[in-house]
């Protein structure tokens, strides 16, 4: 009888566990909605006003944080990413499921949202559609990690400096144009890579176009917006490209 109370006691506990459960693409999201809500509400609250770019650089600023956490979960899970790859690749054979999709939108213990290695999948999953973040001999893996391990402080120098106008509009403006240009320029070459290593041929249109192009097109789009900005900071000497 102890045995089986036991028993329906750890699963009724496991039981909870999963009820206390999130997909990742949910999380991903809030916290994206939280960091962008911090940064327009905190330019509200001091000036009393919004306004697009900012906003929109603001956005920029919070996605990449976040994928500057999962680039520094690559590098650190890279013996454990080459064998999930492997996984996963098996588990789309088996369901004919998308192993991005299923990673994203399947349920994870609260407990466990802010493991590395379950951010690891994000990288496992996505080798599915260019092999590179399996292999750390790659460019696409390397350039990811630098971006992972450099871009976090400046990014936040510029979030708030933005923001509320902390820095002069010149030391601001040269910052950005560092930051913004290497962005651009990094993601531009990694499209060079992939298609030069002929990865595309592994894949179907739909998937080039998605997981390729438009996750990808963030990099380089927002950062030539960024880096008109910063030109203007540095020309104008002030942050009225920003509405100050």
């Amino acid at each position: 009888m102890a045995e089986k109370q036991a028993a329906q006691t750890r699963s009724d506990r496991d039981t909870h566990r999963t009820r206390l459960a999130i997909a990742p693409v949910v999380f991903t999201g809030l916290v994206i909605a939280s960091l962008t809500a911090s940064g327009i509400g905190a330019r509200y609250g001091v000036r009393g006003d919004f306004d697009v770019i900012h906003g929109l650089l603001i956005l920029f600023f919070s996605v990449n944080l976040v994928i500057c956490h999962w680039e520094i979960c690559l590098f650190f899970k890279r013996d454990y990413i080459e064998k999930r790859a492997q996984y996963w690749r098996e588990r789309s054979r088996e369901t004919g499921r998308t192993s991005a999709v299923e990673f994203l939108t399947g349920r994870v213990p609260l407990t466990r949202i802010f493991s590395s290695t379950m951010w690891a999948d994000v990288w496992a999953t996505y080798s599915q559609f260019d092999s590179s973040y399996a292999d750390r001999r790659t460019y696409g893996y390397n350039v990811d990690i630098a971006n992972g391990f450099v871009t976090p402080l400046p990014t936040l120098i510029l979030f708030a400096a933005f923001t509320v106008d902390f820095l002069p509009a010149l030391v601001a403006g040269i910052m950005g144009a560092m930051i913004f240009w290497q962005l651009t320029y990094a993601t531009s070459i990694y499209w060079v890579s992939f298609f030069v290593a002929n990865r595309q041929s592994r894949l179907g249109r739909k998937d080039m176009y998605i997981y390729i192009w438009a996750l990808n097109c963030p990099w380089v789009l927002f950062a030539l917006l960024g880096l008109y900005v910063s030109i203007r900071l540095i020309v104008n000497g002030d942050y009225s490209v920003l509405g100050y």
